[in-house]
């Protein structure tokens, strides 16, 4: 059987959030760079970390700060994690807040990069929302990347980020544009929410036949304290069992072996995209 060693990275920050963005990028590298070092001598062969994974989920605030905190895609966090892949021959998908300094335009923004170092392209946040203690859009241009399926050295490789998980179309998009393993990273604090955390990716992977890592920070940040973020980083197989978890509040790399094999397997015993009625869909994407 096809087996894929999947690493996922969870984290709480490493510096207070009235410092730089410089500086916080680099106390959150610092404490990544031991465990993405652990995932290569462990044979992790795709490895993904938390949304924004080298600052604080700022978006409770609306201080032009933070503009300051959003790089180049690829740039230098991303040519860092060029060499980190081409050591230990591991995919990283690198979630990352990008600065497209030619339009002056910011995105929410996972970069994705081969197992021998190569940039193979990026992803941007499709869904981005908009209330009380989420204020993306004041950060964040909404994306419109096609649904990018990266065809790396082990795997085709879909990712999703965070808010995104809550649109069942994006998964789909990515399954049908050959997608066999997705990862979400994500920034999600208890309450309202928390118990879609175990119940979306799930039913996602089950309905798309794939796997799926999701991935979550953990603690709480400060001055914002929208809530705890609760961890519990995850790995779902093709059926939608949870077969690995983290802890809830604890920095951790979780690693896992996947079972490929079972994305065929389960496709072709439901059969899921050959019954879809895609000429009475019109409706998903009508105007409203």
């Amino acid at each position: 059987m096809a087996k894929l060693r999947g690493g996922l990275i969870q984290m709480a920050l490493k510096a207070d959030t009235a410092e730089s963005p410089a500086r916080i990028r680099e106390a959150m590298l610092a404490a990544h760079r031991p465990l993405i070092e652990q995932a290569g001598a462990r044979g992790v062969q795709v490895l993904c970390f938390q949304e924004v994974f080298t600052q604080p989920y700022f978006c409770p605030s609306q201080d032009v700060k933070w503009y300051a905190a959003a790089e180049p895609v690829p740039g230098p966090t991303t040519e860092e994690m060029q060499a980190f892949a081409k050591r230990y021959r591991m995919v990283i998908v690198v979630p990352i807040y990008e600065a497209d300094p030619v339009a002056g335009i910011y995105y929410n923004t996972a970069a994705v990069i081969d197992a021998d170092g190569s940039y193979l392209g990026k992803y941007r946040k499709t869904h981005i929302p908009q209330v009380a203690g989420f204020w993306e859009k004041f950060f964040f241009k909404p994306g419109a990347s096609d649904w990018p399926v990266f065809k790396t050295r082990y795997c085709k490789l879909g990712v999703y980020i965070c808010y995104d998980r809550h649109f069942p179309e994006g998964w789909r998009a990515l399954a049908l544009n050959g997608a066999e393993y997705i990862v979400n990273p994500s920034a999600t604090v208890a309450g309202l929410s928390e118990y879609l955390w175990k119940l979306e990716q799930p039913a996602s992977a089950a309905a798309n036949g794939c796997w799926i890592g999701a991935i979550n920070r953990v603690g709480r940040e400060k001055p914002w304290d929208i809530g705890e973020f609760y961890g519990q980083s995850y790995f779902v197989n093709p059926r939608g069992q949870i077969e690995a978890i983290a802890s809830r509040d604890k920095d951790e790399l979780l690693v896992h072996e996947m079972d490929m094999d079972m994305v065929a397997e389960i496709r072709n015993r439901w059969q899921f995209f050959r019954d879809r009625r895609p000429e009475l869909y019109g409706r998903l994407t009508a105007a409203e």
